[in-house]
């Protein structure tokens, strides 16, 4: 009991947090999922900096405090109804710590992948897309706009970093990994965008640390789930999926050195994932949506040279049934047509502030 006071005494407080797109619902039990470092903390302490601290308790279940302390639903539930409390949050919360949940107006569990009770609003919260960058970044005394996200990348911590941001990286790397997964981690940067099978990253890795067939599965499996990494079905390949890491930044990081366009290729990935827009890889030539756009990453390519290029994959685009052709580049915008097919090519920032719209 003494502990629980403690936390309801000692709510923490989110410093210069910025407004996300995804917000959480006022009435209902709430799954707020999301990637580790997506910043779901912060948009819990936001929520709850509006509501009468008396009515609220917060435990984060990586508090140290809880490693010789039980949390038990019995103790919660007398603390619950001795003090009035209207939201309990349980931050960092793993499927089965507690065996059955307390009785609250409103209970909100933090974690990192979606739990499968159907009792809560799930709410997934993503990084941050180019716009809430943006906001973020706006905050700060200096507007560099898009190559600053190129260097910083769509983690909140790092987006507001104006200075060492290798040092914030590193930390980051540091304090949210095991040395194990810090590992497969590093080898996995050194095979992003690449296609991949499970097996063929299980002989990577024995190559390079001693590791365990059941923990490299296992561990795959629960970074896919969390969205750390992400595989890309390819529409006429069936010989493994694309790997992406979760944030370009990152794999950057991880790497001595990775292609402009490998990090440009995964920003147009992970846009539109965010924006819950289906793709598949289309071999070497884009993504294609369900809807049989092509999206196609040319950073600096010229109208030209773009149509020359069309021309020769025409027959392959009639192939595969695409409706529409999508060149995002970093600054360039042209259109043109080949036959009835559209080509138009638009600058990062315009195109992903109207798949936002579209949203």
């Amino acid at each position: 009991m003494h502990l629980l006071e403690y936390y309801q005494n000692q709510l923490p407080n989110s410093d210069f947090f910025v407004t996300r797109k995804c917000q959480l619902p006022l009435e209902g039990d709430i799954n707020l999922y999301g990637v580790r470092g997506s910043g779901k903390t912060s948009l819990v302490l936001d929520y709850l900096a509006e509501v009468a601290q008396e009515q609220v308790l917060y435990i984060d279940l990586e508090d140290p405090n809880l490693i010789f302390n039980t949390l038990e639903t019995l103790t919660l539930q007398q603390y619950i109804d001795k003090n009035a409390i209207h939201i309990l949050v349980l931050d960092h919360y793993e499927e089965g710590i507690l065996s059955s949940y307390p009785n609250v107006t409103q209970l909100i569990l933090v974690t990192r992948i979606a739990l499968q009770d159907q009792n809560f609003i799930s709410v997934e919260l993503f990084p941050l897309d180019y716009e809430e960058f943006l906001a973020f970044e706006n905050t700060s005394a200096q507007n560099r706009g898009f190559n600053h996200f190129l260097r910083s990348g769509t983690l909140p911590l790092l987006a507001r970093s104006q200075k060492n941001s290798q040092h914030t990286m590193k930390t980051f790397f540091q304090s949210s990994f095991d040395s194990q997964e810090q590992k497969l981690l590093l080898l996995l940067a050194q095979h992003h965008t690449k296609h991949l099978t499970t097996h063929q990253i299980y002989t990577f890795a024995k190559e390079k640390f001693k590791v365990s067939k059941d923990w490299l599965y296992r561990t795959i499996k629960r970074f896919t789930e969390e969205k750390l990494i992400l595989f890309i079905d390819d529409r006429y390949q069936k010989s493994g999926k694309k790997m992406l890491l979760f944030d370009f930044a990152f794999a950057k990081y991880l790497t001595l050195g990775q292609p402009f366009i490998l990090q440009f290729d995964t920003m147009i990935a992970l846009a539109l994932m965010k924006h819950h827009i289906g793709v598949k890889t289309l071999g070497i030539h884009g993504y294609i949506t369900d809807d049989d756009e092509l999206i196609i990453p040319a950073p600096f390519e010229s109208e030209e040279s773009l149509w020359v290029k069309s021309q020769n994959k025409f027959s392959l685009y009639k192939k595969y049934g695409i409706q529409k052709v999508t060149i995002i580049t970093v600054a360039n915008a042209y259109e043109y047509d080949i036959e009835k097919l559209h080509f138009e090519a638009l600058p990062f920032d315009e195109w992903s502030v109207i798949n936002d719209e579209e949203d």
